[in-house]
C-alpha cells in the first residue's frame, strides 16, 4: 500500500456525491479500497492537558470525564483485545473486510512518541487494518509525533483528527478549549506539509453561536487545505459544565429541525472534494441529558438527505 490521499477513487466519489449529495466516507473508503471499510474506535487511556492542569482541570463544557470514550481502557482491554472484539462485530454486522484504526477517546498524541509508536503498532498488527485514524489536539501535536504519523503513510491510509470546533476565538473561549484558531491553523499546516490527511472535528449549537458565525466556519474550513470534516451536534451530556448551564436555563439546545437547516447549509458552503466524515454525534443514552432527539440518528440523517433534496442543494453549492 502507498500513498493513500483524500482523493483518489475521483469515479467512485463521484457517484456518490451524486447520490448523497454530499461526498460521504464510506463512498471514498470505498473507491480506494474496494469494499467496505469500518474504523474501529479505539480506547488507549490518554490523558488531556485541559484535564490534568497543564492548560486547565476543568476540561471543555460539554465533556465529561471518559472524554467521550467507550471505557474499555478503564476495564483492562488491550489495543489488541478492543481491535479483535470490535471487527469480530463490524464484521458481522457490516459485511466490512477492512478497518481503520481510531484512537477517539481524549488526546490521542498526548504521550512521548515511543508510547505512540507502541500503541498505534499493536492496532495496525491486527490483520485487515488498512489505515490510522489518530483524534486530537491542534496543541497536542509537534514535528516529532507528525514525522511518526508520516511514517505510516506508505503502508497505511492516514489521518490526523483535530477538534477545533469553532473557527471564532471568542467562542472556543467561551468553551474552555484552553486552544485559539491559530493552534488549529499551524498544526493543519504542518500536518498537510507532510501530506496526512486532515479532518477537522466542528461543533454546531455552541452557545452563543449564532447561524452566522457557525456558517462562517464552514467558509473558512473550506479555504484551508484540509481533507475532511465531522460535524457534531452540541448535545448535553450529564456531569459537565454544559449540564449545569442547562439545568439553570443559561443554555437550551437546538431543535432536531434547528439542526437539520444548519448542517445543511454548513455543507452547502464547504468544497467538494472534503470528505464528510460524519453529520452528527453518537450520545451514550445513559450520559445523555438532553435533547433526547439526538439518539434519533438514523432519523437525523434521514431528514438531512431529504432537505437536501426539497432544496436541490449539494455540497460546495454555495462555495464562493
Amino acid at each position: 500500500m502507498t500513498g493513500f490521499s483524500a482523493g483518489q477513487g475521483i469515479w467512485t466519489i463521484w457517484a456518490g456525491f451524486m447520490q448523497n449529495r454530499y461526498n460521504d466516507l464510506n463512498t471514498y473508503l470505498r473507491s480506494i479500497f474496494g469494499c467496505r471499510v469500518q474504523k474501529i474506535t479505539l480506547d488507549a487511556g490518554m490523558g488531556c492537558p485541559n484535564r490534568d492542569g497543564t492548560i486547565s482541570d476543568a476540561g471543555c463544557i460539554y465533556c465529561n470525564r471518559k472524554g467521550s470514550g467507550t471505557g474499555a481502557h478503564a476495564l483492562g482491554k488491550s489495543i489488541a483485545d478492543q481491535a479483535e472484539e470490535a471487527k469480530r462485530a463490524l464484521s458481522r454486522r457490516y459485511k466490512a473486510k477492512k478497518f481503520i484504526a481510531y484512537f477517539q477517546s481524549y488526546t490521542n498524541t498526548y504521550a512521548p512518541p515511543a508510547r505512540l509508536k507502541a500503541l498505534y503498532d499493536q492496532a495496525l498488527a491486527i490483520d485487515g487494518m488498512v489505515g490510522l485514524s489518530v483524534g486530537t489536539r491542534p496543541d497536542c501535536i509537534d514535528d516529532e509525533k507528525l514525522d511518526l504519523l508520516a511514517d505510516y503513510m506508505d503502508r497505511y491510509l492516514v489521518w490526523a483528527e483535530y477538534g477545533l470546533q469553532s473557527a471564532h476565538d471568542a467562542t472556543l473561549r467561551k468553551i474552555n478549549r484552553g486552544h485559539d484558531f491559530a493552534a488549529f491553523e499551524k498544526a493543519v499546516k504542518e500536518t498537510r506539509r507532510r501530506k496526512i490527511n486532515v479532518c477537522a472535528h466542528v461543533i454546531l449549537g455552541l452557545p452563543g453561536e449564532t447561524e452566522k458565525e457557525m456558517i462562517e466556519t464552514a467558509k473558512t474550513l473550506s479555504a484551508m487545505d484540509i481533507n475532511g470534516i465531522k460535524i457534531h451536534l452540541l448535545y448535553v451530556v450529564r456531569g459537565t459544565v454544559l449540564h449545569d448551564w442547562y439545568k439553570q436555563g443559561l443554555y437550551r439546545c437546538l431543535t432536531q429541525d434547528q439542526y437539520v437547516e444548519l448542517t445543511c447549509r454548513f455543507l452547502a458552503r464547504l468544497r467538494k472534494d472534503i470528505v464528510i466524515q460524519r453529520l452528527t454525534g453518537d450520545p451514550h443514552p445513559g450520559e445523555l441529558a438532553a435533547p433526547q432527539w439526538a439518539t434519533d440518528k438514523a432519523g437525523t440523517l434521514e431528514r438531512i438527505r431529504r432537505t437536501m433534496e426539497e432544496r436541490d442543494f449539494r455540497q460546495g453549492i454555495f462555495d464562493k
